[in-house]
């Protein structure tokens, strides 16, 4: 009788444990998908989604750069305690990561796409299956890349494209983004979870879609989705930083006012940018619509969010890399069955992520996990809230800030290596510490633009010496040394 009718629906999906599906876009701003921008872009799908969900108004990363907010999204650590400070930096072994903490045999778990913790190309950290898409990986901390053939580089071979890089050998990293949808990497993601879905639809599991769109290069098949005279700038694009300003602040925004001249250069870039929003919307209502076809939706968790922002046009900015809302804030929404739909104001941060979706998967916390697990918040239960700190350690090698106007060599070289500290307050205050240039202090209840730096103006002593014992007294409890 069909093998028990396929061992009695793999024995009612394992006691009916919940499955947990993760969206990662690489360089989502937050005020797109859960804030007041979020009817300037052409997202049906992901609005739809965020309709259903718990939406987080005001999610941090612990760190806007890739590899560190991964290794805290993965691993529920600070990128300070493991060594996970910059691009160049590998996820340590023996650091556990998500679905190894479920330590139940029962799940069938898979990443697909973007890694940026190491090995791009073998299954590992308790993921029994894996898809790439990136050309490259790092064998050990600060080593070169070590250039491979991804999945997506085979499935590109297979429809008869020649690599444009390194004498034909590799595809560069703009190749892609020339590319129709059909052939793009969210649809070449989104036709590998379908299948991943249709595979394991009778059994738990756990799947990671890790989107590398919106991230740059800025171009895609949707360039041209959202009229170029629709496109909003930030209303701070205009702004212009002062020598009360971070000099690392001030070098990229001279950088980026070179590189785009005009208003028009900015809304160009956000026009493209919101076009990559739009592809991989498509891609992520596919595989929706597969979960509805297969009666998984009621079983399924539903978590999005990003690994950084992206500054486009805020501060006259691109990118991350800044303490600034748009950079380091991301859009963070947990659609849960049988949960009402509902907005959570109180400030969380992604060192909560592991925590949180261990909760509601009915596990148990894990001793390796120093955040705690906001799940009571989704459940609609109040609790007191509380501090979210952020940090940046030097490591990036800025080679674009060579050279300036305001800057010698010596200072440019000096100001790349700072290191910050950041606390954000539920009363709406915001400091950033820094060892090797400039503070900040903002009220954000008052400047949500943050265009006032109030630290040099002595007018808040008492904030300034309350939030900066709070950062110190973090820092001695998760063993950070900076001294800032």
């Amino acid at each position: 009788m069909a093998c028990g009718v396929s061992l009695n629906a793999r024995s009612a999906r394992a006691a009916t444990k919940p499955n947990l599906l993760v969206f990662l876009p690489d360089e989502l701003r937050a005020d797109l998908i859960t804030g007041s921008a979020r009817g300037s872009v052409l997202a049906p799908h992901l609005q739809r989604l965020a309709s259903q969900s718990v939406l987080f108004e005001r999610a941090y990363v612990t760190q806007p750069i890739c590899t560190p907010s991964r290794s805290t999204l993965l691993a529920g650590m600070w990128p300070h305690q493991i060594h996970c400070t910059d691009n160049k930096d590998v996820l340590p072994l023996g650091v556990a990561c998500l679905p190894e903490m479920l330590r139940d045999d029962a799940y069938r778990t898979g990443y697909f796409g973007k890694w940026h913790l190491g090995d791009e190309f073998s299954p590992q950290r308790g993921f029994q299956e894996w898809i790439s898409i990136e050309d490259s990986f790092k064998r050990a901390r600060r080593s070169r890349r070590t250039p491979g053939k991804s999945d997506y580089t085979q499935f590109l071979l297979s429809n008869g494209y020649k690599p444009d890089m390194h004498n034909g050998k590799y595809f560069s990293i703009d190749f892609p983004s020339t590319l129709p949808f059909e052939l793009s990497k969210p649809k070449f993601l989104e036709t590998k979870a379908c299948d991943f879905l249709e595979r394991h639809r009778h059994q738990p599991f756990v799947l990671f879609v890790a989107f590398f769109e919106p991230h740059p290069p800025y171009n895609g098949p949707f360039n041209d989705e959202h009229p170029l005279d629709a496109v909003r700038l930030d209303s701070t694009a205009d702004n212009i930083f002062g020598e009360d300003m971070p000099l690392r602040y001030r070098l990229w925004q001279e950088f980026f006012r070179n590189q785009n001249p005009t208003a028009e250069h900015y809304r160009q870039t956000k026009q493209r940018y919101l076009g990559l929003i739009a592809e991989i919307d498509r891609s992520i209502g596919a595989i929706l619509d597969k979960l509805d076809e297969l009666d998984l939706s009621d079983h399924t968790i539903i978590a999005l969010t990003s690994d950084h922002g992206d500054m486009m046009s805020g501060h006259g900015l691109l990118g991350k890399q800044l303490m600034f809302e748009q950079s380091a804030s991301v859009p963070y929404l947990v659609r849960v069955p049988e949960t009402s739909p509902s907005r959570v104001s109180q400030q969380v941060s992604h060192v909560d992520f592991v925590p949180t979706m261990l909760d509601l998967l009915g596990k148990p916390p894990h001793r390796q996990c120093v955040g705690q697990s906001r799940a009571n918040l989704i459940r609609g239960e109040i609790a007191a809230p509380g501090l979210v700190f952020l940090e940046w350690s030097p490591g990036k090698n800025d080679v674009v800030l060579t050279r300036s106007a305001f800057a010698s060599r010596r200072q440019i070289q000096n100001c790349l290596l700072e290191s910050t500290r950041a606390v954000v307050s539920p009363d709406g205050w915001k400091l950033c510490l820094r060892d090797k240039d400039k503070c900040e202090l903002y009220n954000l209840r008052d400047d949500s633009d943050e265009r006032h730096n109030l630290y040099y103006t002595d007018e808040y002593p008492d904030v300034t010496a309350r939030l900066t014992a709070k950062i110190h007294n973090w820092q001695r409890r998760v063993g950070d040394s900076v001294k800032v």
